[in-house]
């Protein structure tokens, strides 16, 4: 008789994990602008490259300021006419009481003088708010970043006029912020109704402000190593698609994900529970049924049909068909047919390379 063959068996056993859900999403931007002027003029200098990292406040673009320095000029001018015409006025009420009070002048010349104050006062103020008006003009020539973010080229080069008028006003460009970064997917109604009741039973790992933990992997990245949080969820399912919005944030301190990439993104499935887990090499395929060959203590092939779950870290989860301490086949599973006798051989365990 030939010898039994060799085949390499590894005892599975129980190991605390978690399942979980995963669906593609695309990145986005938490904040976008569209920088607008909102004065009207001439573009006189451009303060940045395109691409580059800008902080809120920078200066981004500059427009010909002498007209509304003119302006401002001649508001503040105004500002002061009407000052000298308030005094003027206030003194004139004041001495019309004590005439008034002596019975020098009528009634009525003392409500005019009164009045003229009166006026003088308002057309103080309306002198102080075109000054302001003007004051805001000039500022408004120096176009800056209203938030941190990543700038993108100029729409408008130097020499050109653009338009500061409402309904009329001229792209000058865009900035996004870069961190965090958001990512839009889309989840079944099953799996909603899930994570719902787990998250409400408190089964959910959460950081430190409550919210669910979530993982995310780039196209070119291997696992997921992005963890962030279900910033929110949507309000309404899709009743065409049976799916609903959902939101997630990640930290993005090194601006490697940007707007516009597709991703990976997972979330909780369950508790954090003990589980057993195999290796895709261990598992066959038998029409419509998966299974896997574990050696007895006669060591004699045994045929034991599994229903698996989800992958974990490369290897899937086995939900029925095995127990803790089963010696299965993972390697010369095609040598080999139940009911064989062979000759089994323990797995050596991986060592890291250095």
């Amino acid at each position: 008789m030939p010898p039994a063959p060799a085949v390499t068996v590894e005892p599975v056993r129980f190991q605390d994990v978690v399942e979980f859900d995963e669906f593609p999403a695309r990145l986005d931007s938490k904040e976008t602008v569209e920088i607008r002027p909102r004065v009207s003029g001439y573009l006189s200098e451009v303060r940045f490259e395109a691409g580059e990292l800008v902080k809120k406040g920078d200066l981004l673009f500059v427009i010909d300021p002498r007209p509304k320095q003119a302006v401002l000029d001649r508001a503040d001018a105004e500002v002061q006419r009407a000052r000298v015409r308030m005094e003027n006025a206030t003194r004139e009420a004041k001495r019309a009481e004590v005439l008034f009070e002596t019975k020098s002048i009528s009634n009525e010349e003392a409500d005019q003088r009164r009045w003229a104050r009166t006026d003088a006062e308002a057309a103080l103020k309306a002198a102080e708010a075109q000054r302001e008006t003007a004051r805001l003009d000039l500022e408004y020539c120096r176009v800056r970043s209203p938030i941190d973010g990543r700038v993108g080229r100029p729409l408008v080069t130097v020499g050109n006029n653009v338009s500061g008028v409402d309904g009329f006003t001229t792209l000058l460009a865009t900035v996004v912020s870069v961190d965090p970064m958001l990512a839009y997917g889309d989840i079944d109604e099953a799996t909603l109704l899930k994570f719902r009741g787990l998250l409400r039973a408190g089964a959910l790992e959460t950081n430190q402000q409550g919210k669910v933990i979530v993982e995310m992997g780039l196209g070119n990245e291997s696992g997921f190593p992005h963890r962030g949080y279900v910033e929110s969820i949507d309000n309404r399912l899709d009743a065409g698609t049976g799916s609903i919005l959902v939101r997630t944030l990640f930290p993005n301190p090194d601006g490697l994900l940007l707007p516009g990439l597709f991703a990976r993104v997972r979330v909780p499935g369950s508790p954090r529970q003990p589980a057993i887990l195999i290796g895709e090499e261990a598992i066959g395929t038998d029409q419509n049924q998966r299974f896997v060959l574990t050696v007895t203590s006669s060591n004699t092939v045994a045929y034991r049909p599994v229903k698996l779950g989800t992958t974990i870290a490369g290897k899937r989860v086995v939900r029925e068909g095995l127990k803790e301490g089963d010696p299965v086949v993972v390697n010369g599973l095609i040598r080999v047919r139940p009911g064989m006798t062979v000759n089994p051989v323990a797995a050596t365990p991986p060592t890291n390379a250095r």
